[in-house]
C-alpha cells in the first residue's frame, strides 16, 4: 500500500458526507423489497439484496445501519426504523445457542441504540433503556456458553462448525461479552456457578493471537508474522491443538482477507476497551499492561500484514494466496482491480481493516508511539479515500447495495458472477455496507467532535 501520509479527516468530510447521502437511499430501496419470510438479507445478485440459509448473521447489520443512518444525519426516520426493526426481529438472535455472531447481530442494534441513549442522542427511556440492557445481558451470556475447555484454564468461544472450531471472526464478536460484562452480567453455570464474561474474553482472544495468528517466530518460526489463518482446529477430547484450517479462504496457509480484518479491527477495539478498565479488575490475568501488549502485538503484526500484501490504494483480494493472482503480474504495485479476469477484490475486508487501522493508529498515538501511529491511521485514512468512491461507491440508484465489488464465500460458489465475466464483481454484502457506514461515521465524528464511534460502555 502506498501510504497517504498528508490526507486528513478533513479532507475525507465530503466523501463521509456523500456516503450517508446514498446511504439514506439504499436504505429506503431495500425496505421497499425486502421481504421478511425471505429471511435476512445478505448480499446483492444483478444489484437486489437476497438471503442465504446458513446462518442468519446479517440481520443486525441491516437495522444497525439504519441506527447509524440516524446517527449520522439527525433523521428520525430511520431510528424509527431501526427501533420497530429491532424489537420485531431480533429477539431470536439474542437468544441463539447455535452461532459464534451475537457481537455482529445485537450490538449492532441494542447496542447501538443503548450507546446513543447513553450519549444523550436519544432520550433516556428508562423501560427502553432497561429492555436493551437485558437483551445486551442475555446476548452476551449465550455467547459465552459457547465455550470449548482446553485445559489449564484456557480455552475459547467455538463458531457454529462445532465445539473443535476456533475463528478469528469471532475476536470481533467479544464486544458483546464486554457490554455484558460492563452491565454487571455473568453467565450462570451448573450448581449456581458463575462464570465471569470477561474471563471469556480474555481467553477467547489469547487463544485467537495463539493459534489463528502468525508471528514469524518461536512457534511460528517457519511462517510470516501478521499472517492469519481462518480456523484452528483442536481435538476436544485432550484440547490438543491440530491443525489450521479455512472455510472461506484458499487454504489454511494463505490469508482470507476479511478474516484478518476482523482480527484487526477486533483487537484494536479490544485496546480501545482495556484502557478504560481498572488494573484490579485485570490483575488475574497477568495485569493490564500485560494484555494491552498482547493486544497490542497481535494488531500491529496484523496490520504490518494488511499493508505490505495490499495493492497500491489498500483494497485488498479475496485472499492473499488466490491462485489468479499469479497471472496478474506486480498486482500490489498499482491499484486493485475490481473489473479483472482472474481474482475478486473484497471491499469488505478493505472496509473493515480501515476502521482497525484508524482505531489501532489513534490508540498507539494516544500512548506515546506517535511515529508508528501515524503510520497506521494514515493507512486507514488511506483505504477510506479509494473506498469511499467509485468504483466501490454505489451511485446507481436502482442498485440496492451501497459499497460494491463485496465477496461472500468464494469457495462455495455463493458470489454472483455477471454474465460473460469470470468472477464475482459488482456486488455488495450486508457487513460491507454497514462498516461502510461505521467508517462513515468515524470520520464524521473526528472532523465534528463529539465522542468517538466506539462499542462499550464509559
Amino acid at each position: 500500500m502506498l501510504i497517504d501520509s498528508k490526507l486528513t479527516a478533513q479532507d475525507l468530510f465530503p466523501q463521509a458526507q456523500k456516503l450517508f447521502q446514498i446511504s439514506g437511499e439504499k436504505l429506503l430501496l431495500l425496505q421497499d423489497a425486502w421481504k421478511p419470510a425471505q429471511g435476512a438479507p445478505v448480499f446483492t445478485v444483478a444489484g437486489k439484496y437476497t438471503s442465504r440459509g446458513w446462518t442468519e448473521w446479517t440481520q443486525g447489520f441491516q437495522f444497525g445501519s439504519a441506527v447509524l443512518q440516524f446517527d449520522a444525519t439527525g433523521d428520525e426516520s430511520f431510528l424509527s426504523l431501526g427501533r420497530s426493526g429491532t424489537v420485531s426481529y431480533m429477539a431470536s438472535h439474542v437468544s441463539h445457542v447455535g452461532v459464534h455472531d451475537h457481537g455482529f447481530n445485537n450490538i449492532s442494534t441494542y447496542g447501538n441504540l443503548l450507546r446513543l441513549i447513553l450519549e444523550g442522542r436519544i432520550a433516556n427511556n428508562p423501560w427502553e433503556k432497561h429492555f436493551y440492557e437485558l437483551a445486551l445481558k442475555l446476548s452476551g451470556a449465550v455467547q459465552a456458553a459457547r465455550w470449548t475447555d482446553l485445559g489449564d484454564d484456557q480455552g475459547f468461544i467455538h463458531s457454529f462448525n462445532g465445539p473443535h472450531s476456533l475463528f478469528s471472526d469471532t475476536i470481533r464478536s467479544l464486544r458483546s461479552l464486554a457490554v455484558a460484562h460492563q452491565l454487571g452480567h455473568v453467565l450462570m453455570g451448573e450448581r449456581d456457578r458463575r462464570i465471569s464474561l470477561l474471563h471469556r474474553l480474555i481467553r477467547h482472544a489469547e487463544a485467537t493471537a495463539r493459534y489463528n495468528v502468525y508471528f514469524g517466530k518461536g512457534r511460528d518460526a517457519y511462517d510470516v508474522r501478521g499472517r492469519v489463518a481462518h480456523e484452528s482446529v483442536f481435538n476436544v477430547r485432550d484440547g490438543s491443538y491440530r491443525c489450521a484450517s479455512s472455510q472461506q479462504g484458499y487454504s489454511p496457509f494463505s490469508t482470507w482477507t476479511r478474516g484478518l480484518a476482523w482480527v484487526l479491527c477486533g483487537y484494536a477495539e479490544q485496546l480501545e476497551l482495556f484502557g478504560i478498565l481498572a488494573d484490579a479488575e485485570l490483575a488475574d490475568y497477568g495485569g493490564k499492561q500485560a494484555l494491552l501488549n498482547l493486544f497490542a502485538e497481535t494488531a500491529q503484526a496484523v496490520a504490518d500484514f494488511y499493508i505490505d500484501h495490499s495493492p497500491s490504494d489498500g483494497i485488498v483480494y479475496w485472499d492473499t494466496g488466490a491462485p489468479g493472482l499469479a497471472r496478474m503480474g506486480d498486482y500490489l504495485a498499482r491499484p486493485a482491480d475490481p473489473f479483472n479476469e482472474f481474482e475478486p477484490v473484497d471491499s469488505s475486508a478493505a472496509v473493515i481493516s480501515a476502521q482497525g487501522l484508524l482505531r489501532l493508529g489513534r490508540y498507539l498515538q494516544s500512548n506515546g508511539q506517535e511515529s508508528s501511529g501515524s503510520r497506521y491511521f494514515q493507512a486507514g485514512l488511506t483505504v477510506a479515500k479509494h473506498l469511499l468512491a467509485p468504483p466501490y461507491l454505489s451511485e446507481d440508484p436502482s442498485h440496492e447495495g451501497l459499497l460494491l465489488h463485496s465477496v461472500y464465500h468464494r469457495p462455495n460458489g455463493w458470489d454472483f458472477v455477471p454474465p460473460g465475466r469470470h468472477i464475482p464483481m459488482g456486488e455488495a454484502t450486508m457487513w460491507g455496507d454497514y462498516h461502510a457506514r461505521e467508517l462513515g461515521l468515524m470520520l464524521l465524528r473526528a472532523v465534528k467532535g463529539g465522542p468517538n464511534y466506539k462499542f462499550y460502555l464509559d
